[in-house]
């Protein structure tokens, strides 16, 4: 298997041992020395054991589906669709991966939906 498959191959069972909540299959595909990065709140893990943590301490009935990963070498990004109870929110996930094929950088984006400035309406079509 080749990286790019590799690193696809990594998100999606992140994704997918998440959802599930497998704690187990979620921590062998993380680096020992993963770091895990919020922009928005500037937030910083690092070390599988705090970052394993911190996603069996997160709290509510979080759900998340990928709608698409992309994978070039040993980069992977992830469109998710992420809902918690009735909420549903995007969240763009980058993945970076060693060349054994183990997460060593995740940077997790969760942009919040905002109304358009005016003056742009004859030009785009909401939906």
């Amino acid at each position: 298997m080749d990286d790019t498959a590799r690193s696809r191959q990594a998100a999606h069972a992140y994704i997918d041992s998440a959802e599930r909540r497998d704690w187990d299959t979620f921590r062998t595909l993380l680096a020992d020395d993963v770091v895990y990065e919020m922009p928005q709140t500037r937030e910083r893990i690092r070390g599988r054991k705090a970052f394993l943590q911190f996603n069996m301490d997160y709290p509510g009935d979080w759900h998340m589906e990928p709608r698409r990963i992309l994978a070039d070498g040993l980069h992977a990004a992830a469109w998710i669709d992420a809902r918690v109870g009735d909420e549903h929110q995007d969240a763009c996930v980058w993945f970076d991966l060693s060349p054994e094929g183990l997460i060593t950088k995740i940077t997790d984006y969760w942009p919040e939906p905002y109304d358009p400035p005016a003056g742009r309406a004859h030009l785009v079509e909401r939906y």
